[in-house]
């Protein structure tokens, strides 16, 4: 067995290379979004330098002007490029490899889940399917979209928690569970909402019948038994569900555990989905993106097969995959099969068959009501992004239906699946063209934002688009003004003022922000109409000295404290997981 493991993980590997061949050679992709993504790492990068843990504040971007882009947009991306880039690689080479590592591994998590429950071969083929649909290549060679290609690892490796779970409620699992879900809100924000429902589902599914049926998954074993019994203790006391012998005991003790997963991993992410969502009214996002998913539908035909483009958001291919239409419409025969075999699988399978339909739904049209209805839908802007479940869901089919076959039937479906899936999506795994910018073009000042504008604050202009003259500027009076230091989140100036004087940091305002004379806050203006969006404050005739920082809010500060909070728990239960195991748990032998 662990051959056969070793094989299909290794073919599966070594073909999961093939289309990202491009990503060796030198360069960056051209994509829409890429080289915005290289300078937000490369902004992220120098905050983490300079000591912030969470960075928040993009110095460099706007022109110079900085921007709060960094609270709002998906940090994991950045954590990981920038420990690359701390290893010794430039700012692109972490970009791509950030971009190969999402690929790689959302295969390589998908057939661990898949084999769990159907085998290696479904494994292989759900893996497969899962790298090989063209929406992937269009996140990897047309838009450039780093945060949705990893956002894809943690989907399947939530579920495999899940499943390990329910099988035996150990808190390892519940805590690798938490983070793949703390991560998968930290790879992107929408997708996370998106996938959602599916995690919840699962969850549901596994505690209607794996948890039912599962003869190992034992609540309260005698080892259990004789080290609560040490501490006097009855033992229905500390393991939930303990005192319970029939299904409902062991189900009600899996939801607990699925309950705390999902809190713990919103616990831990807390320092960015909170503020993000807190404060994202201080910004244009709702102005910005407003109705922009009525003018981006596609016709159905386009789903099924759409040329290959590497023009905008609007011309892009929006096909599911000849292959993973096939996979769904392959289901429904699962479906019968594993329902005539009174396998509980057939609920799974047709749950995956009702949501494929549903999602294909909300990317027509016709679905436009229900879009105007659910304004929670709107947040995802376009409604084609919705085809990131549509990467998912046929993999999983493809799996069950491999899975119905014995012996070497297996190979050879999973043998061609290879091959056809090679073949069709040949063409989609290049890149347009490179870029051959030097690192300092990233690390430096950025004429841009990295977004659409959607992150800026409200009381400025959405770009922009000119470079400061200087960084503190004289606008009234008379003073000679002397820069001491400067770093992202800490500007000092020693100015002297002959004169009362006017003066605007040019430096965008938001919450965070203070300026300080000679120790003391004073009061700062960011709505002036000649300087919007900039802080301008007053000075007495004197010599001060001037310093703008840019601090943790309280709310960010009780954001911060939540998810170290959340990271304490899940450590100190690791810790006594083992020697107390099944303290908060159910546990098998």
């Amino acid at each position: 067995m662990k051959r056969k493991h070793s094989y299909f993980l290794w073919v599966l590997l070594l073909i999961a290379l093939i289309p990202l061949f491009d990503f060796f050679k030198p360069g960056l992709p051209i994509t829409h979004d890429g080289q915005d993504h290289v300078a937000r790492i490369a902004n992220f990068y120098q905050s983490l330098a300079e000591g912030n843990l969470i960075p928040r504040w993009a110095a460099n971007l706007n022109w110079g002007f900085g921007h709060p882009i960094l609270m709002f947009l998906y940090p994991l991306p950045s954590y990981f490029g920038s420990f690359f880039h701390f290893l010794g690689f430039s700012l692109i080479d972490s970009t791509k490899i950030v971009f190969g590592l999402g690929f790689v591994l959302s295969g390589v998590f998908m057939y661990l889940w898949v084999r769990e429950f159907w085998g290696e071969e479904a494994g292989f083929v759900s893996g497969l399917f899962y790298m090989f649909a063209p929406y992937r290549f269009v996140n990897l060679y047309v838009r450039g979209a780093i945060g949705e290609n990893l956002a894809f690892v943690w989907l399947p490796l939530i579920c495999w928690f899940l499943l390990r779970l329910s099988k035996a409620g150990r808190w390892r699992y519940l805590t690798g569970g938490a983070l793949s879900l703390t991560a998968l809100i930290l790879s992107h924000n929408a997708l996370s909402l998106m996938f959602l429902p599916f995690i919840l589902a699962y969850a549901a599914f596994l505690a209607y019948s794996t948890v039912q049926e599962n003869p190992d998954f034992k609540i309260g074993d005698e080892l259990n038994k004789r080290k609560h019994s040490s501490f006097g203790m009855k033992p229905h006391t500390l393991v939930w569900g303990e005192c319970y012998s029939s299904s409902f005991g062991r189900r009600l003790s899996f939801i607990i555990n699925c309950s705390l997963l999902i809190i713990f991993g919103l616990m831990v992410s807390a320092f960015f989905w909170l503020p993000a969502f807190l404060e994202g009214k201080y910004t244009l996002r709702d102005i910005v993106t407003a109705g922009e998913y009525v003018d981006r539908f596609r016709p159905l035909k386009d789903f099924v097969l759409s040329p290959w483009s590497y023009g905008g958001s609007s011309e892009i291919s929006v096909q599911i995959g000849i292959l993973h239409w096939l996979a769904f419409l392959l289901g429904f025969y699962t479906l019968f099969r594993f329902f005539g075999k009174k396998n509980k699988d057939w609920i799974l399978v047709g749950g995956l068959i009702l949501s494929f339909a549903a999602v294909l739904f909300l990317l027509l049209r016709v679905s436009l009501p229900v879009w105007q209805s659910v304004t929670i839908l709107q947040k995802f802007q376009f409604p084609w992004r919705f085809l990131s479940v549509m990467v998912f869901i046929p993999a999983i089919l493809a799996g069950s239906f491999v899975s119905l076959w014995a012996g070497k039937n297996k190979l050879w479906l999973a043998l061609t699946a290879a091959i056809l899936l090679l073949l069709i999506n040949s063409n989609y795994w290049h890149a347009k063209d490179f870029s051959y910018k030097d690192g300092s073009f990233y690390s430096g000042v950025y004429a841009g934002t990295t977004d659409t504008g959607e992150s800026s604050p409200r009381w400025s202009v959405r770009f922009m688009e000119k470079h400061p003259e200087v960084p503190l500027e004289i606008i009234g009076g008379k003073a000679e003004v002397e820069a001491v230091s400067r770093s992202t989140t800490r500007h000092e100036f020693q100015v002297i003022a002959e004169t009362p004087a006017r003066l605007v940091e040019n430096t965008l305002y938001f919450p965070g922000w203070d300026i300080f004379v000679d120790g003391k806050p004073i009061e700062i203006e960011f709505q002036d109409p000649a300087h919007r969006g900039l802080m301008t404050f007053s000075l007495s005739p004197g010599k001060h000295q001037v310093v703008a920082r840019f601090r943790e809010t309280k709310l960010r500060l009780f954001a911060d404290l939540v998810s170290l909070l959340g990271i304490g728990v899940l450590v100190l239960g690791s810790i006594i997981g083992d020697y107390k195991q099944g303290l908060f748990l159910a546990s098998s032998k």
